[in-house]
């Protein structure tokens, strides 16, 4: 395949920004690129000039994340500023992201700031670096990125720094006051014990929870003793983005005549460049020049050498696919380097096949730091020493964070989707010898369900019906055998309390699977963990192991020989609990143990992993595993991490794991929306309008499900359910906002409903849209029609999207209830309630009354039946419907442009009135020369803006300013 750049230049040139590639050994030097300047929200990439290039201040940079286009018509680039080495597999090296530049492309003078910056950045870190090195040889201690880890912090030498998580500072052990531990190990406790615990409080937290936690946060003695390491210049920096970054709030400012979505994205633009930057410097992002990281063992491609990375990657796997389209299109493949989110892990450790009489003598402390694990690699000796690679794989579906993304989408994609690969290998890597691999999975019980982020502990609520769920269901368990092959699913969610449901749900769904044939037939284990290991006693899981060891027996592992497949595994154990981190991690851990322990068995060598006080360094790695994809779901290290790492549970770890529970309630609730918002527009989900509707109501839609076919399916439920006569014709059916209150036209919350119209009557039907049954519906003779009054409808003014007269239109239908108007409750049994009359004395007659003035309400009944209100004193009531956004912001599916097509919500709402009098009418249209009243549609304000403005008061302004302040 084509050689990638691993290194190259940035510099500002007048016309654009340059990118110019070092040269590599025996390989072909590449072009200088140029990326033009612009405000339109595109890139064009050409070749560079020569006379432009190394004019100006370069910006050394490891390769290219991708670019972040049409923000606010704005472009920049994202960078690889540092990377540390965390493995080798077959003498290539892979690396994680530790930080990311990023460079405006909309001029000369703002790239040419950015880049000064940055260099400032990188100075102030590698001076920080050499003084702390001192510090280390001086004192002993190390922070955690300074230690044996492999780097490349300065230009061109790399600088050996200590692995985050792989061991555990010696301050943790010993301590007598639980106190002083929360007080001095604010990492180990916990984010939310350290915001009440730090000085910074709650300011360092949110500066930390702009995106996505970092790994090494504030856990080292230097940095509790208040040196400025490697985190705190990246959050500075970070934090000085929105002041001082070019394109940020002080240049880029709202123009006049903009549009108003260019107004929110000029607002939100600093957050999401700080979101972007945290979330790429979070240590979650893994690459590697020359060894395909996203497939697993006897997976992998034969090299062919026209052929780029990025097309022989898994595309589950590609993170940045969306972000590097520029560089693919233009045909730029050098440039284009696949990352991956999740997690890489290797330890080294030496074995004595013989002496195995005395098994504390048969394995030797494993090598830890990477550069000793990379040492051992070279040594002749190597050939004796075997190497343990941990790679975790973040799936691209459903991607996001804990109760915002939960279940399963319509594709078969399960929220937080890992697949994680342990591979056992001679030090040597030679071909002639043996390579181990055993594949795990995990994911989010695969139905439509959520969870509320604001309970402590949340109630899983089932979305949709039984026939939804199990297409879905379906599909996704068909994804994961042409994947994967065989299934055993491990289920650890209780049998008893809230979780209770959905596991039988689970169950149900999975016997049903089975029973229908085909290749889908998962075995399913429920294990209740919370149960079974009450009283910290997870050792008990080996109860669910041994009740799965012939099945996972009969699966076995991958062996690959001299580049050719020997056995490869025939099935996967999917494990899930209701977030599959806690729980999850350690049954994973104990069947990876198990699966290792036969592995050195085939070789030879026999050991217990979970007696042998020598490795450690296996539990090590799986609870640095599983703090990884715990950070990347819910923002904090995973629970029960102690038992994992040291197989013991005390009350220490039920302190650790209280303080991490506080941490994760926090970021439930405040930080992980606009996150979750940033994630979807990032990996190309959704458009920037996703921002927009951020800032109307502080969260973002999940896309899990097309609206258009759930929608479709619930105008036809409807139809089928509340048309009881045969006689009756459906003309159409719209999905609408309505008052949560009959009668009236602004009490919240408003609620999607479905309006029928047939050539009799109009049905108003509510839905249950978890459950896809009607909740309630009305029926309103055509003949007991007066009026249609359509016009601008305006429920709120808190945000400029909500203000647009254009956008917020509604009707409200005017009729006299009369006998062949009904009303009906689905009370879910053998009889269904009928809803009684409004009391016309009420508030609600009044609102009616003010909407319809008698000077007003002369409208003319359809087919010249009946008089209207003002004429025979009978009361009026209403039907108040809102147009739903014609536009959403998923980039390829169009929700409620499935209903209205290319019309804007203005022409949505004129087309249903239209229809309605056509069918009032008939073929005589209503018109003035009918005889029957040209009036009875008629255009008119529901709620003005002013009269929208004056009921908004001041405590819900506050209530709203005060949610943006803490969500925006």
């Amino acid at each position: 395949m084509p050689a990638l750049i691993r290194k190259l230049g940035i510099s500002a040139a007048v016309d654009g920004l340059i990118l110019q590639p070092h040269s590599q050994r025996d390989q072909r030097a590449n072009p200088a690129l140029q990326i033009r300047y612009t405000t339109q929200g595109s890139a064009t990439l050409i070749s560079a000039p020569k006379n432009d290039l190394a004019k100006s201040a370069t910006l050394e940079i490891y390769g290219l994340v991708g670019c972040l286009l049409n923000i606010a018509s704005a472009s920049y680039l994202v960078s690889i500023l540092r990377r540390q080495q965390v493995a080798q597999i077959r003498g290539s090296p892979v690396y994680v992201i530790t930080s990311v530049a990023l460079i405006p492309l909309s001029s000369q003078s703002d790239a040419e700031k950015a880049i000064e910056q940055t260099n400032k950045e990188v100075q102030r870190h590698t001076t920080h670096q050499e003084a702390q090195d001192v510090s280390i040889d001086s004192h002993g201690l190390a922070d955690e990125d300074s230690g044996s880890q492999v780097t490349d912090d300065s230009p061109e030498q790399p600088k050996a720094l200590t692995p985050s998580g792989n061991t555990r500072p010696k301050s943790q052990e010993g301590n007598d006051s639980i106190a002083q531990d929360v007080m001095g190990k604010r990492g180990q406790y916990g984010r939310f014990a350290e915001s009440w615990f730090s000085r910074k409080g709650w300011t360092t937290e949110r500066r930390r929870a702009q995106g996505m936690s970092a790994d090494d946060v504030g856990k080292s003695e230097g940095f509790r003793k208040g040196q400025k390491g490697d985190l705190h210049d990246l959050e500075e920096n970070i934090e000085n983005d929105g002041k001082n970054l070019p394109g940020g709030p002080t240049q880029r400012l709202p123009q006049q005549g903009a549009s108003q979505g260019q107004d929110v994205m000029n607002t939100l633009l600093p957050k999401l460049l700080r979101t972007t930057k945290m979330l790429f410097a979070s240590r979650s992002f893994f690459y590697s020049y020359d060894y395909d990281i996203t497939r697993r063992v006897g997976e992998l491609t034969v090299k062919t050498p026209n052929v780029p990375l990025y097309r022989s990657v898994d595309p589950l796997f590609f993170w940045n696919c969306n972000l590097v389209l520029p560089f693919i299109e233009n045909g730029d493949h050098a440039y284009v380097l696949p990352l991956m989110q999740g997690f890489v892990g290797q330890r080294s450790f030496d074995v004595d096949p013989k002496s195995s009489r005395d098994p504390s003598k048969v394995m030797s402390e494993a090598q830890e730091d990477v550069k000793d694990i990379i040492e051992t690699q070279k040594r002749p000796e190597a050939a004796s020493s075997f190497l343990l690679t941990l790679i975790s794989r973040r799936s691209v579906k459903r991607p996001g964070l804990r109760y915002l993304r939960r279940g399963i989408d319509e594709e078969g994609y399960a929220a937080n989707s890992v697949e994680t690969e342990q591979i056992l290998s001679r030090a040597s890597w030679a071909w002639s010898e043996k390579v181990y691999s055993f594949t795990q999975f995990r994911g989010s019980i695969p139905l439509y369900f959520s969870q509320s982020p604001y309970a402590f502990k949340p109630v899983p609520v089932l979305q949709h019906g039984f026939e939804t769920n199990h297409d879905a269901f379906r599909r996704h368990f068909s994804n994961l055998v042409g994947r994967y092959g065989d299934l055993q699913i491990a289920s650890l969610v209780d049998k008893h309390g809230g979780e209770a449901e959905i596991g039988q749900q689970y169950e149900e769904h999975t016997k049903r699977l089975v029973a229908e044939g085909g290749v889908n037939k998962p075995a399913f284990e429920w294990f209740d963990f919370h149960d079974v290991c009450r009283g910290m006693r997870f050792e008990n899981v080996a109860v669910l192991i041994h009740t799965m060891g012939d099945t996972l027996d009969r699966f076995g592992t991958t062996v690959e020989v001299n580049g050719e497949i020997q056995t490869s595994q025939r099935g996967v154990l999917r494990t899930n609990c209701m977030d599959c981190l806690d729980r999850t991690n350690v049954v994973q851990s104990a069947c990876a143990s198990r699966a290792l322990e036969q592995q050195l068995k085939q070789e030879g060598v026999e050991i217990n992993l979970q007696t042998d006080t020598k490795t450690q360094w296996f539990n090590t790695l799986w609870a640095d595993n599983g703090d990884a994809i715990s950070r990347q779901y819910s923002s904090t290290a995973a629970l029960k991490g102690d038992y994992t790492r040291t197989r013991k549970r005390d009350y220490r770890g039920a302190l650790n794991d209280f303080g991490l529970t506080l941490s994760r309630y926090y970021n439930n609730i405040v930080n992980d929306y606009f996150s979750q918002a940033a994630i979807d527009f990032l990996l190309g989900n959704v458009t920037e309008q996703v921002f927009e509707e951020f800032e109307a109501d502080m969260m973002s839609n999940d896309p899990a499900i097309s609206m258009r076919k759930v929608r479709a399916n619930a105008i036809d439920t409807s139809s089928k359910i509340v048309i009881a006569e045969q006689r009756e014709d459906l003309m159409g059916g719209w999905t609408l906002l309505s008052p949560k209150e009959p009668n009236t036209v602004r009490t919240f919350p408003f609620e999607e409903v479905i309006l029928l119209l047939t050539d009799a009557a109009l049905y108003a039907v509510r839905f249950d849209w978890n459950l896809e049954k009607v909740s309630s519906f009305e029926r309103v003779d055509l003949r007991s029609v007066a009026g249609i009054m359509h016009g601008s409808y305006i429920t709120s003014t808190l945000t400029a999207i909500q203000t647009d007269e254009n956008k917020n239109v509604g009707l409200v239908i005017k009729y006299r209830p009369g006998k062949e108007d009904i009303a009906r409750v689905n009370t879910r049994s053998l009889s269904t309630a009928v809803q009684p009359d409004s009391d016309p004395d009420s508030a609600r007659t009044t609102a009616i009354a003010k909407l319809f003035t008698p000077s007003e309400s002369g409208l003319s009944s359809p087919q010249g039946r009946g008089k209207s209100s003002s004429r025979d004193g009978q009361t009026l009531s209403i039907l108040a419907f809102k147009a739903l956004p014609a536009k959403t912001s998923l980039a390829n599916v169009g929700g409620q442009e499935a209903d209205t097509g290319t019309l804007s919500e203005k022409d949505f709402i004129n087309g249903i009135c239209e229809d309605i009098r056509r069918a009032a009418y008939g073929g005589d249209g209503g018109g003035s020369d009918t005889g029957f009243g040209g009036d009875f549609v008629e255009e008119k304000e529901i709620i003005s803006l002013n009269q929208a403005k004056r009921s908004t008061g001041y405590l819900e302004q506050w209530k709203f300013e005060l949610k943006k302040l803490v969500w925006a």
